[in-house]
């Protein structure tokens, strides 16, 4: 037993006889595509009863009539929340403006409340 030497040695695993379990390397092209779907088409899904399938980076409902009625309700609702988030930001608008308003009005009364118990006090000590 050496000192400083390696005494673990590992055996070498032997070579595997075969490299794929699978026969599909053994088919023809023709066939390989028709078992492994290369022409995939457009992904499609079912969702609470609607049919969807994805087209030019977006989901399109396949069901026709209805589809347009849900597409054209989705756009008067995107028009309906534009308008309502520009309604939303003019009114924080007015309210910031209000509150400056409001800051400065009260200022102004402090500064007046001030003078006037100044000339009271000039006022009493006159007397």
């Amino acid at each position: 037993m050496p000192l400083f030497g390696n005494t673990f040695s590992p055996k070498k695993t032997p070579p595997r006889k075969s490299a794929s379990l699978s026969n599909l390397h053994n088919l023809d092209r023709s066939t390989r595509e028709v078992e492994l779907g290369l022409d995939y088409g457009t992904p499609s899904m079912n969702l609470a009863g609607q049919s969807l399938k994805f087209e030019n980076g977006q989901w399109i409902a396949e069901t026709g009539i209805s589809a347009g009625v849900d597409r054209r309700e989705a756009q008067r609702l995107r028009r309906r929340n534009q308008q309502l988030e520009e309604e939303n930001n003019l009114l924080r608008l007015k309210v910031d403006i209000l509150l400056d308003m409001l800051s400065e009005t009260t200022a102004e009364s402090h500064l007046m409340e001030k003078e006037l118990d100044e000339l009271k006090s000039v006022g009493r000590r006159r007397k």
